[in-house]
């Protein structure tokens, strides 16, 4: 038997399962008809508290990445697993009723204190919170389908084995991703579940973002599709509502980019999740979204005219997103109408949780030798925050790492990297590690560049180089414009036009001094996942004559070492223009 056909039956057996779930929910929730009389008032109150993009953050997260801003323009340190686990359990302790849930990305690109476990903690810590279910995100999948199906089902590392523990029995609770099939249609993981709270049922249908093949690599999901979000989430609406679950939630990784404002406002620029919010069945009561790392709590118009919350709480533990429902027991539908919906700041004054800080400073403990180890200095912050071009002063200190590391072994002349693979700050105070300011640690270049992606030096032509920096800007299909700045080495300048139109915003192209000429021939430096044209960068499949040249965080980590007391450098390769 292929390995094809066992995962094709497995995820048969899913399918059933997900069927066997609808049935015992119709026995156990019976039509209204057959429901005894109950008073028309008669409601009963469900809490529902989410989190999204945690990314194995189990220690409070630092810079940038631990604070909350509010309206006012004031910033809250936030986040920690275990101020996390108080956060929930403070919000339990309010509702009689309450579920835990996760819109995804809960692990991939994590601190060391998770990633050299292979995440087994995290998941470890969400078992703790009790969380009922999880929506895939792109990063479940960073390790394919395999390791997916581990975290989940448990099992030791097919090749590391258990470093955390002696026998790893993976999560409590079910991934979910109603889009996600095999490419024959059958579905690779389950749609859906169904808990009973406040005596009535409830389904939880997660969904990953349609786009997922071109933000992970190609060799990780091989095999499988991934859908539209609103077809996805629609067929198994109805099959909820045909068997008497009513009260509906989505777990959506997918989200909207915001211009500013606090927790709970919703200053967002209208994008798919709005999108994917306003068009889904009116049987959905509420949408909580995740992947674009914002927060935001707004209200959406279902098809039916009826107000819904679209909700999302940025990422790494710093908020909890809630819902309270009112729930009409004779329907066992949402009252629309008394749905509240606000951010929780997961505020570090509180005090830590003992068992999640028991998990935290185990993880810790077991991975310091090797997260503390000294493999670099810097002379002051080095931040992934973009200027109004969309140059960082981490993305170039990457990207200069990247040309340094291929400059003699492949010919590079450039490199590229991709602003999505900058995780986190580089943060001049020392930690609490003790290792002194402006110490940069290999946990604290891991957390930079976590991926372990395979640096590859290719030949572009001009015109090819031109067509990969207009890619930048790309119009999705609900209208707007995704804008994803390449983060550039220091030999290559140029100019780009915020009013010139896609396709046209690039000019006065420069390598290393030179005016770029459309037939020349260029070496540049890229990573295996923009190599496949992740990100939407398709121009780079059409470059030739590949050259393999070690790790993405090796070559960080020897620049670091090279250039001590590194300084965070002048954001001048990228001009603009209005």
């Amino acid at each position: 038997m292929t390995v094809s056909t066992r995962l094709a039956r497995r995820a048969s057996a899913l399918a059933a399962t997900a069927l066997a779930a609808l049935t015992t929910a119709a026995v156990t929730a019976a039509p209204a008809s057959a429901q005894p009389k109950q008073p028309a008032q008669s409601t009963t109150d469900v809490r529902l508290i989410a989190f999204n993009d945690l990314h194995g953050n189990l220690e409070p997260p630092s810079g940038s990445s631990g604070r909350v801003t509010l309206s006012d323009g004031s910033t809250v340190n936030a986040g920690g697993a275990a101020y996390l686990a108080t956060h929930v359990k403070r919000l339990r302790a309010q509702a009689k009723n309450s579920v835990v849930l996760s819109t995804g990305d809960n692990v991939g690109a994590s601190p060391t204190v998770s990633a050299l476990f292979h995440d087994e903690p995290t998941i470890d810590l969400l078992n703790q919170l009790g969380v009922t279910a999880s929506a895939v995100g792109n990063h479940e999948l960073d390790e394919g389908y395999q390791e997916l199906l581990r975290l989940q089902h448990g099992g030791c590392h097919p090749t590391d084995g258990c470093q955390f523990d002696d026998r790893y029995t993976g999560s409590r609770w079910p991934y979910l991703a109603a889009n996600m099939t095999f490419d024959n249609g059958v579905p690779a993981t389950l749609p859906f579940t169904i808990t009973f709270s406040g005596g009535v049922p409830i389904g939880i249908i997660g969904v990953p973002l349609e786009e997922l093949p071109t933000v992970v690599s190609a060799d990780a999901i091989k095999g499988l599709k991934f859908g539209d979000e609103v077809a996805a989430i629609n067929k198994y609406a109805d099959l909820l509502d045909r068997v008497g679950v009513k009260s509906i939630a989505v777990l959506l990784h997918q989200g909207d980019n915001t211009e500013g404002g606090g927790p709970d406002d919703c200053r967002t620029t209208p994008g798919p999740a709005t999108t994917i919010a306003t068009q889904v069945s009116a049987k959905v009561d509420v949408v909580f979204s995740g992947h674009s790392h914002q927060q935001y709590v707004c209200t959406v118009t279902d098809p039916a005219g009826q107000p819904r919350p679209l909700i999302q709480g940025a990422s790494f533990g710093r908020l909890l997103s809630v819902a309270d429902l009112r729930i009409d027991r004779r329907t066992r539908d949402v009252v629309r109408s008394q749905t509240r919906a606000f951010n929780q700041i997961v505020t570090r004054d509180v005090p830590a949780d003992k068992d999640a800080q028991a998990l935290v400073d185990r993880a810790a403990a077991e991975s310091a030798p090797i997260a503390n180890r000294q493999v670099g200095t810097i002379s002051g912050d080095v931040v992934k925050q973009g200027a109004a071009s969309g140059e960082s002063p981490l993305g170039d200190v990457i990207a200069d790492s990247q040309l340094a590391a291929t400059q003699q072994t492949a010919g590079a002349q450039l490199a590229l990297m991709n602003p999505g693979g900058v995780r986190a700050d580089l943060s001049y105070a020392g930690s609490a590690a003790g290792e002194g300011d402006g110490v940069v640690t290999y946990g604290e270049a891991y957390t930079v560049q976590p991926f372990g992606n395979i640096l590859q030096t290719v030949t572009m032509t001009g015109d090819q180089l031109k067509t990969v920096l207009e890619q930048q800007w790309q119009r999705q299909p609900d209208g707007s414009v995704q804008t994803r700045i390449l983060q550039p080495s220091a030999s290559l300048h140029y100019t780009w036009s915020a009013s010139a139109p896609i396709g046209s915003k690039v000019s006065d192209i420069t390598v290393a001094g030179q005016p770029v000429s459309p037939t020349g021939s260029y070496r540049v430096t890229i990573n295996n996942f923009l190599s496949g044209g992740g990100d939407g960068f398709t121009e780079f499949t059409k470059a030739t004559n590949l050259t393999g040249s070690g790790i993405d965080l090796d070559a960080f980590l020897a620049y670091l070492g090279a250039n001590p007391n590194l300084a965070p450098p002048a954001l001048d390769r990228i001009s603009t223009t209005a």
